[in-house]
């Protein structure tokens, strides 16, 4: 078992790892509970029908855009393998809410990401430009050069106190995360929080100059989206984030206001590297709870749970 870059190896982290799960319940009865007061919508079923679900049982997708706004969906299309890998966001999950923002009147919609491996290639075997053939108003891009990015200060910062984020993220009006499920050899897991890397030019300095789990903290502090919808329908549970690893099937969405509470159900949908555990030993996930930027103990959490 490897050695992460913050020089905690994949069994340090789960010596730390409770065998037990805690799962939340409304406090109100569902009946009385207004569907915006849901934290999380947690939806079973296959990739589209399920996004679909978990979108509506939060209130629709317009309750996040509004007509005429440009919008950023923010998968992970970081890895040339295909979907039955769960290294890469599901393209069904993508297209679903690409089709939503767009029905609510979206101006545009980018799918953007920063891949670790060649884009083209990325986007390719993914399925991701396959998927999108045909819907007119989105543009699945691979943002590659330098160019592309902006330095904005960090004013929250513990690690650093600037960092280069994606123009057309700053630019846009609503920010939508649609992460992939998976283990990280440096991380522990890869899920919402985490995958704010892809969307800055310098996030090689995470892995070799700061405390990657107050680096991501850091980020969290000024990239904020509005909706985050965890693609858990495969979830690679070892071998992580590129694979080839162990991937489950927990065939989950599960969406949120809140990318803190996202992560911390993420945690709880599958045993990682063998062993089941809680958003709060997972450092990066606990890092951005403290600084305030969203609730991370499940039974804090209204949860709607539901079938497509």
């Amino acid at each position: 078992m490897g050695r992460g870059v913050n020089g905690i190896t994949r069994r340090a982290f789960l010596r730390t790892a409770g065998a037990g799960l805690v799962m939340a319940s409304a406090e109100r009865p569902d009946w009385l509970l207004a569907k915006e007061d849901y934290d999380l919508a947690v939806i079973t079923g296959e990739p589209a029908a399920a996004t679909q679900k978990a979108i509506e049982a939060l209130g629709g997708i317009s309750r996040f855009v509004k007509k005429g706004q440009k919008v950023v969906l923010k998968p992970n299309m970081s890895f040339a393998n295909p979907p039955d890998r769960a290294s890469t966001t599901h393209p069904a999950v993508v297209v679903a809410v690409a089709q939503a923002c767009l029905g609510a009147g979206a101006q545009r919609v980018l799918v953007l990401d920063y891949p670790l491996r060649k884009g083209d290639l990325c986007l390719e075997r993914s399925g991701m430009l396959d998927a999108f053939q045909g819907l007119k108003g989105v543009h699945v891009l691979a943002l590659e050069e330098k160019k592309f990015y902006r330095e904005i200060k960090v004013p929250q910062g513990k690690v650093f106190d600037r960092v280069e984020v994606m123009r057309e993220v700053l630019e846009s009006d609503v920010l939508i995360s649609i992460p992939q499920a998976k283990s990280h050899s440096a991380t522990g897991v890869s899920l919402g929080l985490k995958g704010l890397m892809g969307l800055i030019w310098d996030r090689y300095s995470f892995h070799s100059k700061y405390d990657i789990d107050q680096a991501i903290a850091d980020l969290a502090t000024v990239i904020k989206p509005q909706l985050s919808i965890l693609d858990a329908t495969r979830a690679l549970v070892s071998g992580g984030p590129g694979g080839p690893g162990e991937v489950v099937k927990p065939n989950l969405i599960i969406a949120g206001a809140d990318p803190v509470a996202v992560d911390s159900y993420g945690v709880s949908v599958a045993p990682w590297y063998g062993q089941n555990f809680k958003g709060r030993q997972v450092k990066h996930i606990l890092a951005a709870h403290q600084r305030g930027l969203g609730k991370i103990d499940l039974g804090d959490l209204r949860i709607l749970k539901g079938k497509a």
